[in-house]
């Protein structure tokens, strides 16, 4: 399942690309731990270990999929029959679903945004290593997220909270071509002297 060695390792992540068309099988066993142990690898100020990873799979996700829908419920009662249906389809049927929940610390001298910001920042691992065991991911979240009796059953209670949740599977088509924007859009070399402009902020204006 592994990228194939005659790739660098820096060409495989700039192949990997998020997508929902996931198809089983999902990763298993060690191979899942060795994914998520990627997470753990992330910056963490303080050393907080903020990375909670509920893994929902085989038939409990129709279950979490019911909560997940209630949750839209509650949180947009306004939201069409549609986009509620969407969301228990795909978390029904997705091979795998990683809750990101945030194990938050507001008393401590760590910013909680930097807290957060190492959740992220193991997501972005988790999602790589996916890709470089062959396996795929997306990572979702919305208003439904915040719901505190959603949080509860993934043994969040306040303060802690939920980053979203990653959809795991394997790719259905294996060529995933992304369009990506140019590096040199994105970069800037200061001089010393004056501000640095960026080519992207000038083609937004």
């Amino acid at each position: 399942m592994t990228q194939a060695s005659s790739v660098s390792p820096l060409e495989a992540l700039l192949g990997r690309s998020s997508t929902g068309d996931l198809v089983a099988p999902a990763p298993q066993g060690e191979v899942l731990a060795r994914i998520l142990s990627a997470g753990l690898r992330a910056p963490d100020h303080g050393h907080l270990y903020p990375w909670r990873y509920v893994v929902i799979a085989g038939e409990a996700r129709p279950a979490f999929a019911g909560h997940v829908v209630a949750a839209v419920g509650r949180q947009e009662p306004d939201a069409p029959e549609k986009k509620r249906e969407k969301r228990r389809r795909r978390f029904s049927e997705t091979p795998m679903i990683i809750a990101l929940g945030m194990h938050l610390r507001p008393e401590h001298k760590v910013p909680v945004m930097e807290q957060e910001m190492a959740v992220a920042a193991g997501a972005m691992n988790v999602l790589n290593a996916l890709h470089l065991e062959g396996f795929g991911g997306v990572w979702v979240s919305g208003k439904f997220c915040e719901d505190r009796s959603l949080l509860s059953q993934l043994g969040l209670e306040a303060p802690h909270r939920l980053a979203g949740f990653l959809l795991v599977g394997t790719p259905e088509t294996q060529d995933r071509p992304a369009k990506r924007p140019e590096i040199g859009d994105h970069m800037a070399f200061w001089n010393g002297q004056e501000p640095v402009a960026f080519r992207a902020d000038d083609r937004r204006h």
